[in-house]
């Protein structure tokens, strides 16, 4: 990573002296398997006489013209950068250069099918990967036009950003798979004004479905793509009928036609995120092509991410963010936007998805050491690589909710139109979008932003009851409660519901809400006047709603009523946040952590939210794992399995709920009895009704005897044999890892860390989880040393993303409790490493927080 960075002062710098105007980009993807030909064509202004850079990673320059002078590479390209001297008002910069296909999914990502040999390319540029294809003055603020041009095998799809047109490049062929194939050129239409982080080049066999949506402005193509392989999953008219709802809902909120010319969403290979915005050019995480039966969660984080993604055509791509510390606001309010757009549209259970999902997601992340401003002060560009987190994105998502509740959601949505009005193609900071905000809703906003954007951490509130002797409401504050090294008190809109116990004729029961209001609340106490002579419900919900951001506790009364009644919530969301309040006060050494596992296996049986189902068995894994005391755990997971088991037996045949339990099942069987009835779905001797043992669901069988000691290397080779697709290769990589046996982790150990050439991002991801794939922690021990002694060499030697999964995938963690001086080498480490980037600190620091609070939680259960 040394020598790509770029700092905002450089940025800054630059952006005083040049204003980009626009990219005529070459590029020749038939030049060979390893590298493509790139040609850059830049016209820009400049202050006269001045100097600067332009950004370049490439293998070779081989010419540079400027303003029709040549220089020389060899002086002038260094260090990823171009020097420009010299220049002009008016200029034009012409680089060529060979540019190196990636297996990082950064740059121009190179995949080769292993089912038909076929070549498969996408461009993925977030945050500074442009620089890896084209000369680009590589920063958010230097916004211009792009055209386009691509020289590729003629049997392919190439799309980009805009529009094209094919044509037969004569006498010309290339050989891809022992197979000689034509070649043709794409010539693209220029966009309008976009940064270069959102431009986009995809090219290969891909399958194509022909679709098109209805916008204001009128009909646009908008196409979808897979590979070929997955062709026969891809549900394309639910994938265009999730967009069409987005258009409608979009145009009509932000009073703006969709800005680009057509919208093509893209499934491709080896994605390192869910999604990419790129304008009229999205490109998605191919596992959303559901190739087995998964579970309905995955399908419905799929729709939030179309529209997430949709979202940012208006923010992010047509009004951009000037430097990375608007990031937060950029993802932020496609976060807030696309589960809006959810639950008024397609799923009207968005917000408790959102509950259950994300919020924790930014709780977690906010109770780091790490934890930081969801404004950020973005120095460079490694900080940005590490703030795609829970802060920039679940956080900031809440946040806003909370300021839509305290503006009005109309106002909101006034400010937000005129703010497109006003900055189309532009690029913006925070105050631009809050002066619309203040001026639609005669708000004040200046004190929320300070609180909400530029302090850290997150609060607790805890109701304080009192009744009397007719068990009436006698007094009711809710305390404020903020950690002692974020001392921050915030305001807060929120609902307190009351719930009461309700039975039927036929014995049900439910808990039916009898009590609700809305009020604001500050500082460290709250007095609730409103609720003072009112009959003391049973269980009484702060936050009731979800629009605030901060823990809720219950009082023990409530708490009491919920662990016993928690099926009877009819609404979902009140129950996702007695659930999450539970995960809370686990994770924090309140309640044992074997408290909260009866309390999920008790209850799990009748939820019938997904993605709530998938929450609570995620955190019952981590609870078994991380937080349960050491001696009891295995006891524990033991007890947990056969619970799971019998709950997969008593589900309805070929649920929702009976898929999830059977692949948590998997994952924890560890005994003898659990193995066998393991080895009995693999082979098909133990049926369950409607539940078909499909491609994923034998992996997960697979992984789970492989990690058992029941099976090793010739059953993965077998398995391969049955699915030899990409997919099957990533399964294979993880399962392979998840070998329990010394040999078998000094192997995995060495491909992920000291083999000489790396493997792909998707493999690495895979074999990374493998790796911690075990029963036995004692198998992780030997390590330990070896971790800290290659985190710095891995963050040097490999690129921000491949760095960044390795270094916090393999943090020993697991060994909480265990290894008695965990902490004392984290701490060693950082004191040995004072010089190293606060990047790098900030994964180990985050990685020594999840230990101590396993510690404190591992105390409490004992």
């Amino acid at each position: 990573m040394p020598g790509t960075n770029l700092t905002r002062v450089e940025a800054e710098a630059r952006a005083a002296v040049i204003t980009t105007d626009s990219y005529q980009v070459e590029l020749d993807l038939t030049t060979s398997e390893d590298t493509f030909r790139s040609t850059s064509t830049v016209r820009f202004s400049a202050i006269p006489g001045e100097a600067t850079f332009i950004d370049l990673i490439a293998p070779e320059v081989h010419s540079i013209v400027l303003n029709g002078e040549q220089v020389d590479p060899a002086t002038a390209f260094a260090d990823s950068r171009i020097a420009l001297s010299g220049l002009q008002a008016d200029n034009e910069l012409t680089v060529v250069a060979t540019g190196e296909y990636m297996n990082t999914g950064e740059g121009l990502h190179r995949f080769v099918d292993p089912e038909d040999g076929e070549v498969y390319l996408y461009s993925q540029f977030e945050v500074a990967d442009t620089r890896r294809v084209f000369a680009v003055f590589e920063q958010p603020d230097l916004k211009a036009s792009f055209q386009f041009t691509v020289t590729a095998p003629a049997h392919w799809h190439v799309i980009s950003n805009n529009p094209g047109t094919k044509s037969a490049v004569a006498d010309a062929t290339v050989t891809i798979a022992d197979k000689s194939h034509d070649v043709a050129r794409w010539e693209f239409t220029p966009t309008t004004r976009i940064p270069c982080y959102v431009t986009a080049v995809v090219a290969g066999p891909y399958h194509r479905v022909e679709g098109t949506v209805k916008s204001r402005k009128g009909v646009i193509g908008a196409d979808v793509y897979c590979r070929k392989a997955l062709a026969q999953y891809l549900d394309a008219d639910v994938i265009l009928s999730d967009t069409q709802k987005g258009f409608d809902f979009y145009e009509s909120a932000f009073q703006m036609d969709y800005p680009f010319e057509k919208y093509d969403q893209l499934f491709v290979p080896e994605f390192n995120a869910g999604a990419m915005e790129n304008a009229g050019c999205v490109t998605f995480l191919e596992d959303y092509v559901f190739r087995s039966k998964t579970a309905q969660a995955r399908v419905e984080r799929r729709t939030v991410t179309i529209l997430h993604e949709l979202a940012h055509m208006w923010f992010g791509d047509l009004v951009t963010m000037k430097w990375w510390n608007d990031l937060w606001l950029n993802e932020s309010f496609a976060e807030f936007m696309s589960t809006l757009a959810t639950a008024e549209t397609i799923n009207s259970n968005a917000w408790v998805t959102f509950n259950s999902l994300e919020k924790s997601w930014a709780y977690r992340q906010d109770q780091l050491p790490s934890t930081h401003p969801i404004m950020a002060n973005i120095r460079d560009l490694e900080d940005v690589e590490v703030n795609f987190d829970g802060i920039t994105y679940a956080k900031g998502a809440s946040v806003l909710r909370q300021m839509v509740a305290w503006v009005g959601q109309d106002k909101f949505f006034e400010g937000v139109a005129e703010y497109f009005r006003k900055h189309h193609h532009g690029n913006t900071t925070l105050n631009d979008l809050l002066v619309e905000l203040e001026k639609a809703s005669g708000r004040d906003l200046d004190s929320w932003s300070d609180v909400w954007l530029q302090k850290a951490g997150v609060t607790t509130l805890r109701p304080i009851i009192e009744v009397d002797t007719h068990d009436d409401i006698a007094a009711f504050t809710i305390k404020q409660e903020t950690p002692a090294d974020w001392p921050t008190q915030r305001p807060h809109r929120l609902g307190i519901g009351g719930y009461d116990v309700k039975v039927d004729e036929h014995g049900e029961v439910t808990l039916e809400r009898v009590m609700f209001v809305e009020i604001d609340i500050d500082g460290p106490s709250t007095d609730v006047t409103e609720l003072i002579g009112v009959h003391r419900p049973a269980l009484i919900l702060v936050n009731d709603g979800d629009l605030a951001y901060a823990k809720v506790r219950m009082d023990d009364d409530s708490l009491a009523t919920a662990v016993e009644h928690l099926h009877g919530f009819t609404d979902p969301l009140p129950r996702s946040m007695v659930l999450a309040s539970a995960w809370d006060m686990t994770r924090d050494g309140e309640i044992p952590a074997r408290q909260f596992v009866d309390l999920v296996l008790k209850n799990i049986a009748t939820e019938d939210q997904s993605t709530i189902t998938m929450m609570l068995l995620r955190q019952l894994e981590t609870a078994l794992a991380m937080y349960v005391a050491p001696d009891a755990a295995e006891a524990a997971t033991h007890a947990a399995a056969d619970t799971l088991w019998h709950l997969a037996l008593t589900a309805d045949a070929g649920s929702d709920n009976q898929l999830q339990f059977v692949k948590a099942f998997a994952t924890l069987a560890s005994t003898e009895s659990q193995l066998d009835t393991v080895q009995g779905l693999l082979d098909e001797k133990l049926h369950l009704d409607e539940l078909p043992i499909d491609s994923d669901l034998s992996w997960d069988l697979l992984t789970s005897l492989v990690a058992g000691g029941r099976c090793a290397e010739v059953a993965i080779e077998l398995q391969l044999s049955k699915d030899a697709t990409a997919s099957g290769e990533r399964r294979g990589a993880l399962a392979r890892a998840a070998i329990p046996t010394a040999k078998a982790k000094r192997a995995a150990w060495d491909l992920l860390v000291n083999a000489e050439k790396d493997l792909t991002n998707a493999l690495q991801s895979s074999a990374t989880g493998g790796f911690g794939h075990v029963h036995d922690t004692a198998l992780l021990e030997p390590f330990v040393d070896d971790y800290f002694a290659s985190v710095r060499r891995i963050y040097n030697d490999k690129t921000n993303e491949m760095a960044a999964n390795l270094i916090e995938g393999l943090y020993p963690a697991q060994l909480a409790g265990r290894v008695p001086d965990l902490q004392d080498k984290a701490d060693t480490w950082l004191a040995e490493n004072a010089d190293a980037h606060d990047a790098l600190k900030r994964m180990i620091i985050e990685g020594r927080d999840g230990v101590r609070r396993a510690l404190q939680a591992q105390a409490k259960d004992a």
